[in-house]
């Protein structure tokens, strides 16, 4: 029986059945690296399966036995998968397991941007009936460009679509383009885009992706999606083009430093729809992402039992 350290509190009890004969160690919701490495030192795993917390190469060396990191979710950017590489051990994604959900939040963030609806519903429960100052923007026959055309992007696409949008993307990597969606270099863009919405894997090239200038070369009053990863956008540059009205609202799920520390200037900024890093929080995709994460690690183990 080998051993799978989890970086969470839990996982679906379904997954859980699907790695029985494996013992499964825990490590609480909220792991630090050290926290990982004493875990792994303690239980040398062939396997871990990754939600919480960062997966650097000291957690690995404390961890002979390990052959594979299985990813609770899409995004790998917390595993050291460079370290992976050098010591054989595999990294596997959950990719398409939360697709749907963080598409639909997604698509949720832009239609409070599109609606001011947190402002609006702020001032209803506070008593007032401001009908005839309220303005917002009708998304039909809108230009709404995706950066990243993945799963999640996709089904945003076909949600874009499905409201009359005109949907243009960039993605070099991408194959079998939908119908209803226009590749377009980054400059044309950022130049024709009403709304840009973020679905891409943050890397060492894409950092930063929206800054003080390329922010500068979109539409004034366009709107900033991003479910994708914090670091995507310079937050400082972001800020300042929503005060000056050049960003007309941004709706955020992630965030450069997570949790965001309290007095964050995003808090008390208008234009702004915030939610904790929880696009992909919801029953269904705990499931799949669970399940996933499992069917990922059980394989490689398997393959590399039969191959030794």
């Amino acid at each position: 029986m080998s051993t799978i350290v989890i970086t969470a509190e839990a996982i679906a009890p379904s997954a859980v059945a699907l790695l029985q004969g494996h013992e499964l160690v825990y490590t609480g919701k909220t792991p630090t690296p050290e926290d990982i490495v004493a875990l792994c030192k303690q239980h040398n795993p062939a396997a871990m399966i990754v939600r919480y917390g960062k997966v650097g190469a000291a957690a690995m060396d404390a961890a002979p036995a390990l052959r594979v990191i299985s990813k609770h979710g899409s995004g790998t950017d917390n595993i050291d998968k460079a370290a992976a590489k050098e010591r054989g051990i595999e990294v596997v994604a959950a990719v398409g397991a939360n697709a749907n959900a963080v598409a639909e939040h997604a698509f949720a963030l832009l239609l409070a941007c599109a609606k001011s609806i947190p402002a609006v519903d702020a001032r209803m429960h506070a008593g007032h009936w401001e009908k005839a100052s309220h303005s917002s923007l009708e998304l039909s026959g809108r230009t709404v460009g995706i950066v990243g055309l993945g799963a999640i992007g996709r089904r945003f696409a076909r949600m874009a679509e499905g409201f009359g949008m005109k949907v243009v993307a960039f993605d070099p990597f991408a194959k079998d383009v939908p119908d209803h969606v226009t590749l377009v270099d980054l400059e044309e863009l950022f130049a024709r885009s009403d709304v840009i919405s973020l679905h891409c894997p943050l890397t060492e090239d894409n950092q930063g992706l929206l800054n003080a200038n390329t922010l500068a070369r979109c539409k004034p009053g366009v709107i900033i999606v991003n479910t994708a990863r914090g670091a995507l956008i310079d937050e400082a540059a972001l800020l300042d083009s929503v005060r000056t009205g050049h960003v007309r609202a941004a709706g955020l799920d992630s965030f450069a430093v997570e949790p965001m520390a309290p007095g964050h200037p995003f808090q008390s900024q208008r234009g702004l729809v915030l939610s904790p890093h929880v696009g992909s929080v919801t029953s269904d995709a705990y499931i799949n992402m669970g399940e996933s994460a499992a069917r990922n690690a059980l394989a490689v183990l398997a393959r590399q039992a039969e191959a030794a």
